[in-house]
């Protein structure tokens, strides 16, 4: 009768880095990064010792100095005398804010272009066809001068619509669409109108809360309930409730003629609009080909199953297909949408303040700064595509297929 023992463990010794297999790729690997480190060390070293010996001192201190000039389209106050950071801010601000319009109306275009695109409807399958190749195969930047030109040749002037022989007409009396952009009615919040705004995003949640309760009954269950007008229900009538209970605090301001131009309301430059349309117009192209590549990679099979069982053809369209066909459109949506917030540095094109043209542009030619400024150009296109694709990457693993 024999005893078992347990094998002796060999102790660490430093020769194991590069004999044992377990801890030589670790050992490179940590050797590859000091090279690296050591690289970027000196080069900057160098890059800062040719900037001293140049006269080319790195200094900040260019964006606290006062701007000195006047941006048209601003999401909060700012004039000539304040500081090229708040100048900056402005930029961002709008760079962000044509971005977020772009990304939404692209995937609603591609997503109807590209689900149209395989329509059984000839016309209709051939106009979508049209559009995806007419729009993605044309330089951006020609559409954003295109539909710019277009707004300001064929709009109406502003002074048009004064007086008893005016030749131009306000819509609903409160929306003026003009060669210098649009006006809007400008909401004005009272006194207890922050309730209702709270009330009005309780009930955006409530309603993506009802969708995927009716979701998961119907996988779970079979059991169909309505969304349509129960989301509308959901979405309305909590806020609607509220903002009479509390007085009615929120009015409208609406725009009106004085003098040469309209004031009071929301401005919506022509600019804003030309860039926003012609970002949107021309990723949808490429947004709608990632959807059709998206459906067509779902099985036949499955759309044969669920006509089987009685579903409607938009019905199988929104449960069956295109919840499969995400895994495949997610991932080139997330390049898109990178391309739409980079392409939105070509705003300089009709006089759009963003990022771009404020501090990488007036900013950098008034302070001489071009290091600093396009380091900070760098830094946020980094930061923002780093953060969409963060976001984007998250939502990708929430929709992809769950194997079991």
């Amino acid at each position: 009768m024999t005893a078992s023992t347990d094998p002796h463990k060999e102790s660490f010794r430093l020769s194991m880095l590069l004999n044992d297999k377990r801890y030589r790729s670790y050992t490179f690997q940590f050797i590859a990064l000091l090279a690296l480190i050591g690289a970027i060390a000196y080069l900057g070293s160098n890059l800062m010792a040719n900037l001293r010996a140049a006269g080319l001192n790195i200094s900040w201190s260019f964006l606290g100095e006062p701007s000195n000039y006047d941006i048209n389209q601003t999401l909060i106050e700012y004039d000539s005398r304040s500081s090229h950071w708040r100048a900056s801010v402005v930029g961002i601000l709008n760079t962000l804010l044509v971005a977020f319009l772009a990304c939404i109306t692209a995937t609603i275009l591609g997503v109807v272009a590209g689900v149209l695109r395989l329509s059984n409807n000839w016309l209709i399958r051939k106009l979508m066809a049209f559009y995806v190749e007419a729009f993605r195969n044309v330089p951006v930047l020609i559409w954003i001068i295109i539909i710019f030109t277009i707004m300001t040749a064929t709009l109406p002037r502003p002074n048009a619509f004064r007086g008893d022989n005016a030749t131009a007409s306000m819509v609903f009396d409160s929306v003026a669409f003009t060669n210098r952009g649009v006006y809007l009615p400008r909401p004005v919040f009272e006194s207890g109108s922050w309730l209702v705004v709270l009330v009005f995003l309780a009930s955006i949640v409530g309603v993506f809360m009802y969708r995927r309760y009716a979701t998961k009954l119907l996988y779970d269950t079979g059991k169909l309930l309505p969304t349509f007008w129960p989301s509308l229900g959901i979405l309305f009538l909590p806020s609607i409730l509220f903002y009479f209970i509390m007085g009615q605090p929120i009015s409208l301001e609406y725009p009106s003629l004085q003098g040469f131009n309209f004031s009071g309301g929301w401005t919506v430059r022509g600019s804003l609009i030309a860039l926003w349309f012609a970002l949107a117009i021309y990723t949808g192209a490429f947004i709608a080909e990632n959807v059709r590549a998206g459906i067509q990679s779902v099985s036949k099979g499955q759309t044969e199953a669920a006509a089987s069982l009685g579903i409607r053809p938009r019905r199988i369209m929104n449960l069956v297909i295109l919840p499969q066909a995400l895994r495949v459109i997610i991932p080139p949506l997330i390049s898109n949408y990178l391309n739409i917030t980079k392409n939105s540095s070509l705003a300089i094109a009709v006089g759009y303040m963003d990022i771009t043209g404020t501090l990488g542009g007036i900013t950098l030619n008034q302070t001489g700064r071009a290091i600093e400024a396009v380091l900070l150009l760098m830094l946020f296109y980094l930061a923002i595509s780093l953060g969409i694709s963060a976001v984007m990457n998250i939502y990708n693993n929430a929709v992809r297929l769950k194997e079991r």
